[in-house]
Order: structure tokens, then sequence, then C-alpha cells
């Protein structure tokens, strides 16, 4: 059993409450973050620079038609905790509530777009082995996980690269880097342990007079070597660039490769730069695994299951990742990420030298 605990490490929820009834599974869809209401908002957690929001009551939202109340998500989270035995039975049991409709007129737009704020945008990832060079090179899709499964992104390795190197495109078929429908590319280093995320910018040594059209920096994940090496939990720290006053994106173009998200992270240079980690999974001596609460997400244990949070609010669940088949996943962000940035990230969970199945 020992030498198969690191494929074991991040269960999906605790064994007996995964399994304690079909009724539980089916309210456990909800992935909406808990709040309390004395932390600060999401939007103040992730905005560097200029003026604090300012507390407009225009902006204050009703949440859309499946997104699931305070109340209701403080009886789910009850519902979902690790508590050794069986969970309670709930006697009425309680429709699974759809996922909130989401639009996706402009495809191009709305990926880079941060998700809406207050809304979880839940997503599946799948990966294709199938054909001569995809054992190696598998393709990835993302669709959102609703009824329609409208497609979003695909991404693949590049073949003849030094580094790994992912290309992100919204078209499932075009996976060229000099097609109109390449987005954006995830690129790591030479250990495979750091990760940048750019979109479809120009590189640096390609920019306009003024560098409008140079490549803007999405995300920077880190994952750390433990003693184990990667046996046991892995520890990610995500960087992503902060939110202006108006809750967009801060622009961050490195000029140079000094310039980037992980020299400014490294040199603790973080002016609109906002630093997150993964949410350590807890010990559960009853199943010998490590144990996350994905509230029915996530099925499958896998050293790949993930939860990315900000240290001020560890409630809030800013992206979740963790299978659900052989070659399926689940993938849901809130504000302040967008499709491309949380779609990269799971990208680089699956990169070789940090992959145990």
């Amino acid at each position: 059993a020992s030498s198969t605990q690191c494929c074991v490490t991040m269960s999906p929820v605790s064994l007996t409450a995964a399994t304690s009834s079909d009724e539980e599974d089916d309210s456990d869809s909800s992935t909406k973050p808990i709040r309390s209401e004395k932390k600060k908002s999401p939007a103040s957690l992730f905005q560097t620079g200029g003026d604090p929001p300012k507390e407009k009551k225009s902006k204050k939202k009703v949440p859309p038609k499946g997104a699931e109340s305070e109340e209701e998500t403080s009886e789910t989270l009850q519902k979902n905790s690790n508590k050794k035995g069986k969970a309670k039975k709930s006697k009425k049991k309680e429709e699974r509530p759809p996922s909130p409709v989401i639009e996706v007129e402009n495809l191009e737009e709305f990926v880079l777009q941060p998700a809406p704020q207050g809304v979880t945008v839940k997503c599946r990832v799948t990966r294709d082995k199938k054909g001569m060079d995809r054992g190696l090179y598998p393709t990835y899709y993302l669709h959102l996980d609703n009824d329609k499964k409208v497609f979003l992104l695909a991404g693949r390795k590049r073949k003849k690269s030094k580094t790994s190197n992912y290309l992100i495109s919204i078209d499932p078929t075009d996976l060229s880097r000099g097609g109109e429908n390449f987005i954006g590319k995830l690129r790591s280093n030479l250990m495979g342990t750091r990760f940048t995320v750019f979109d479809n910018g120009a590189n640096p040594d390609r920019a306009n007079a003024d560098w409008s059209n140079v490549r803007q920096e999405l995300s920077a994940v880190v994952y750390e070597t433990n003693v184990l090496g990667f046996k046991g939990p892995r520890k990610m720290t995500v960087i992503i660039p902060g939110m202006n006053a108006d809750c967009e994106r801060v622009p961050i173009r490195p000029r140079n490769d000094n310039d980037g998200l992980l020299m400014r992270w490294q040199n603790r240079n973080m002016d609109n730069v906002i630093e997150l980690h993964n949410k350590a999974p807890v010990w559960n001596d009853e199943t010998q695994s490590y144990v996350l609460n994905f509230h029915g997400r996530v099925t499958h244990a896998s050293v790949k299951n993930f939860q990315i949070v900000h240290s001020s609010d560890p409630d809030y669940i800013v992206m979740q990742f963790g299978r659900v088949a052989d070659d399926a996943f689940t993938m849901d962000y809130n504000y302040p990420l967008c499709a491309v940035q949380a779609f990269a990230i799971a990208l680089s969970s699956f990169d070789g030298k940090l992959a145990c199945e």
C-alpha cells in the first residue's frame, strides 16, 4: 500500500462522506465559496494599487439562478465536513442546483475575462491520448460543465521544445503557434518546477515603440519539492497580476526575463502582484490519506487534485481542480481568474516531471 500512497495523497473528500449516500452526492455539487461576514470581499483581496474599491450599492448583484445563497452553502459545508463516521442522511432530498447560465458570445474575449464576481465558472477538462504521438503529447480540452458543454480552450505540449511548452488555442483543431486561434501559452523552466503563462501578445524582441503589443504574463506557478521529492501532497504557489479599482487585471508586460511575475515574486517586489497557495490537505487516519473537501465535484483520489486560495481568506476557493475519471477532471474557477489562467494552471499539474498518476 505504501508504494501507491503518493497517488492517493489528495483524496477527493473523506471517503465516508464521499460514499455515504447518493443523496449526499446530489446535493454536494456546490462549489460556491463560503465566506464569513467579517472577511473582506473578494474584490478587495485581489486589488492592488489605486484607491480601495468604493462601496457602490448598484454593484451588489443578485446571485444568478443556480448560485446558492450563503445559508445554503453553510449547510452544505456542514454536510461535507470530514468527520469520521457516516454523515447523517438528510430526510428531505435537495434538488441539485443548476450551474449559473454563462453566455459565451465572443470566445476570445470570454476566456481572457475574469470570472464574474459571485459566480463559480464550472468546467471540465478532458485528456485525449489517442493517436500516434498523443501518448506523449496528449491534447487537453476545456468545456463549460453545463448542459450545452460549450467548448472553451484546447492545449497541447509542443514537440522539440527544450522546456515544457504548452500552446493554448480557442480552436479544438488548430493548435499552431502562428494561427489566429492561438490565445496563450504555458512555459516551464528546465527543472519543470516553475511555469509562466503568457497571453498571445508579441515577444518583447518584436515590440512596438509604445510596447502596446507586448505579451502579458497572466500567471506563474511554482511547485515546491519536499524532502520526499514529489511524494506526499504537492505545494503550489500561484502568482497572478492584481486587479485595479475597476476590477480589471493590471497588465504585467515584462520587457525582459528579469521583470516577470516569477522574478518579482522571488525578489518580493509585490506591487500589483498577488500570491496564492494551494490549500493544505489534512491527513485522515481512517482512510490513511490526505483529504480535501471538494463538495462532490471531485470523485477520484489523485495527487493532481488541488484548491487554490488566498491566505487572507482560505474559505474563498479561487480555483479547484480534480479527477472524476481516468481522463476527465473538473476545473472550477472564481474571480479574479479567467479561463486561460485557470486552464494553464491545470495544465502545469499534468507536466511530466511532476506527474504521479
